[in-house]
């Protein structure tokens, strides 16, 4: 097993932008949003790092495992077993989960080779996501990836810092594209929020504007993402995708009382009335996030028309606490730590990036887990996991 580090991305400089790319990114940069340049999970392996407190990403690779297994043995057997195999994990964040679903992956290959008396391919895995992402944290998993894999074959590790919302690989190249937790993040803060002060994102109270502005833009960026990974993979490749949905509502702005991202503003609001931090600074402070709806992700992917879907499926969401945790006060105080740790892993850098020392993230976050355990008992949530697997056409 053999591994590399890219450093660069040739692809990168590709004019195969969208128009809204090349008009915008300048401006993107400058503007009052200009924390979304810090979203990158928190790295190292410390306490409060996304190595340590990814345990949701590893409980959903394991729900979403037979539709990856399914549709990597289906994409071999129609493909006619192929002698190289490139295969992608946009978002791969740091730590070893993006590893988890890699020797998921590479195992089911090389059984399905033995199983069919065909020799084992040559397979490049190579791992996403922005350039500010610690992939030294995820790299340093290369020995236990490695101890993972049945022995067969030569599966070969890289690195590809980019945006996923531009071009990575070259045209016709990638076999199978697997993303877990990642495509709910945009590329951008929707412009046209102005009106919804005090909240980092869509709550009950939001005016309709700010759906429709937070739908405008995933609509933008999934089409992007879609057409990206078109010109990437080959005819019958697969794209497995997991990302944190919403169930269908007849009212859009929707969200429950303990949605994490709720909590996460009345955690900033507490702060606010204590003095701390400006209300200002607080309402300038939004989330690059959107939890579509099944008809949404469906609809825009039979409107761009490159893929066809093979499975769609909806899971149970739950950040840090299920039915059994809430059963005794302490468990819902345990689970309130366990979630507040899970979002700060996720947010830190970019509300550091934004609002520096005024506000202290040890002491944010022990508010936010405090009101996750007031919330223990709250059983009816909009939020769901999103799995669909897709055939480019």
């Amino acid at each position: 097993m053999h591994s590399r580090f890219i450093n660069t991305n040739p692809y990168s400089s590709c004019d195969c932008k969208t128009d809204n790319e090349k008009s915008n990114g300048d401006d993107e940069r400058s503007s009052e949003y200009s924390f979304v340049n810090a979203l990158s999970m928190s790295g190292g392996d410390g306490d409060n790092s996304y190595s340590t407190n990814s345990i949701l990403q590893k409980r959903v690779l394991s729900r979403t495992k037979r539709v990856l297994v399914e549709n990597t043995k289906e994409m071999m057997k129609k493909l006619e077993f192929p002698r190289c195999i490139k295969v992608a994990d946009l978002g791969c964040s740091s730590g070893q989960n993006t590893f988890l679903a890699m020797s998921e992956i590479v195992n089911t290959i090389n059984a399905l080779c033995k199983e069919s008396n065909k020799n084992p391919p040559e397979i490049d895995c190579c791992l996403n996501d922005l350039p500010s992402n610690d992939f030294n944290t995820t790299f340093k998993f290369i020995t236990s990836f490695n101890k993972k894999l049945t022995r067969q074959g030569s599966c070969f590790v890289s690195a590809v810092p980019d945006s996923f919302y531009s071009r990575l690989f070259p045209r016709k190249s990638l076999h199978l594209v697997h993303s877990v937790y990642s495509i709910h993040f945009l590329s951008k803060v929707p412009d046209g929020l102005e009106n919804n002060r005090m909240n980092v994102y869509i709550t009950s109270s939001s005016p309709l504007s700010e759906h429709k502005a937070y739908l405008n833009q995933f609509q933008k960026d999934f089409k992007t993402f879609l057409r990206m990974r078109s010109e990437e993979m080959v005819s019958s490749g697969r794209m497995v995708l997991t990302l944190i949905g919403r169930k269908t509502l007849d009212d859009p702005l929707y969200r429950d009382c303990c949605h994490f991202w709720t909590l996460l503003s009345q955690s900033l609001q507490d702060l606010v009335l204590e003095g701390v931090v400006s209300a200002s600074k607080v309402s300038s402070f939004k989330m690059p996030f959107y939890d579509p709806s099944i008809e949404e992700v469906t609809d825009l992917i039979r409107k761009e028309g490159s893929f066809k879907i093979n499975n769609l499926e909806t899971h149970g969401f739950d950040l840090g606490h299920s039915v059994e945790d809430c059963s005794l006060q302490s468990h819902g105080v345990k689970a309130g730590q366990k979630e507040a740790s899970c979002i700060r892993a996720v947010t830190e850098r970019m509300l550091v990036a934004h609002f520096g020392d005024d506000i202290n993230i040890d002491t944010l976050f022990n508010k936010y887990a405090l009101r996750v355990s007031q919330h223990a008992s709250c059983r009816i949530k909009t939020s769901v996991s999103l799995v669909v697997a897709l055939i480019r056409k």
